[in-house]
């Protein structure tokens, strides 16, 4: 049996290292139940509806009932982890998400064929072929992941890093326009900020063209939400941009 390693280490071009933690065939095995119990729900509401078609021939509805019962398993797969970017109900009550292999962003294409492949993998019943790929793989893939580049990985409860972790700084000079300021606290969301806080905290770690490229993205990101006054950016930097933009969304509003 191959080695399983917990944690997938990932370098993107530009030079950032990250860690995500591979989801291990107990948790991916429970969120499938509760995948399976959602998709038989769906099934049996479909087949008490087209049941009405047994007025007309039982053999009709037999086929409708087997058609809706396919469609529904492999739509669902496809529709929830496209919606929600790599979940389903099952991951998002286990806190899995479905996560290109590369750490690149997760395409339909890639969502597709691995919930296509789910057909194979379910064989021949219990998703035994796909169990025993799974447990035989370093990355715990199942066989529709390695065909679609794919990987499962755990996203825990982090505690959102504190202000007080940047050290203190200059005068922010965005604090002057308190509709700037409600504007940031209404367009950008927390998960933004989040990224952003914690990009701050690590930028030490960066190599400095991958900081630089990381911290115009983040600016620019920011830009795209609200406009700024030429004079409060004037000669600043993309990383104290967004070290202001981060200090008015999480200090204490009684500092406003």
């Amino acid at each position: 049996m191959t080695e399983r390693s917990t944690t997938l280490q990932i370098r993107t071009p530009e030079g950032i290292r990250f860690s995500l933690l591979l989801a291990g065939p107990t948790s991916r095995l429970l969120a499938l139940l509760v995948d399976l119990a959602c998709i038989s729900a769906a099934t049996s509401s479909v087949s008490t509806v087209l049941r009405l078609f047994a007025i007309i021939s039982q053999d009709i509805f037999m086929a409708l009932t087997i058609l809706a019962s396919f469609v529904i398993s492999i739509g669902y797969g496809i529709a929830c982890e496209w919606y929600w970017r790599g979940q389903t109900v099952g991951k998002r009550l286990l806190r899995l998400r479905v996560v290109d292999q590369q750490g690149l962003k997760l395409q339909f294409s890639q969502v597709v064929i691995r919930n296509l492949l789910r057909v194979i993998d379910s064989l021949p019943l219990l998703y035994l072929v796909g169990g025993i790929a799974s447990l035989t793989n370093s990355r715990c893939q199942r066989l529709g992941d390695i065909a679609a580049g794919t990987i499962v990985v755990r996203t825990p409860l982090l505690v959102l890093p504190g202000l007080e972790q940047l050290g203190s700084e200059k005068f922010n000079s965005l604090r002057e326009y308190p509709q700037l300021v409600a504007r940031l606290r209404q367009k950008v969301s927390r998960d933004e900020g989040a990224i952003a806080l914690r990009a701050l905290i690590r930028r030490e770690e960066l190599e400095p063209a991958a900081r630089l490229e990381l911290f115009h993205e983040l600016a620019e990101r920011f830009r795209s939400h609200v406009r700024f006054p030429a004079e409060a950016v004037y000669g600043m930097t993309d990383e104290r941009s967004v070290r202001n933009v981060v200090e008015l969304l999480f200090e204490p509003r009684g500092r406003d």
